[in-house]
């Protein structure tokens, strides 16, 4: 179930980054290993997070998948909500998500540059409000 291929993806962190959600209920079913990482450092939950797949980032979230893990980029999955969309409403819904899983709305990234700095910069209002309302600096 956790066997990686050369470039670190096992069907778990696959299924995860391509929004595959039968394929990580059945993984998450089977004993998928939730702190496993990709060649980035990242757990299945970040680049769900960055790639929009709403349910899948609510499924992940739901299992105990850890809001927090800073991959070798030094971003969580919020950080790439933010920094790699347009902060439209998929995006919005998996920041609501994060906030409400747990996620550390201040943790910055590798450069000292928080979640809220980073969305007002990229004009995501509506992101930088829920940061906001969520105690976000």
């Amino acid at each position: 179930m956790n066997l990686q291929n050369h470039q670190l993806d096992s069907a778990y962190l696959l299924a995860g980054a391509r929004g595959y959600l039968e394929l990580l209920h059945l993984t998450l079913k089977n004993g998928a290993d939730l702190k496993s990482t990709n060649r980035y450092g990242g757990t299945a939950l970040i680049p769900a997070c960055e790639r929009g797949h709403v349910e899948v980032v609510k499924t992940l979230l739901q299992a105990g998948v850890d809001p927090n893990h800073v991959n070798r980029l030094g971003w969580t999955g919020l950080l790439e909500a933010i920094l790699l969309s347009d902060g439209g409403p998929r995006h919005q819904a998996i920041v609501r998500l994060l906030i409400d899983g747990g996620s550390d709305v201040n943790l910055a990234d590798g450069n000292g540059v928080t979640p809220l700095q980073h969305a007002r910069e990229r004009k995501q209002d509506a992101i930088a409000k829920m940061l906001v309302a969520a105690g976000g600096r």
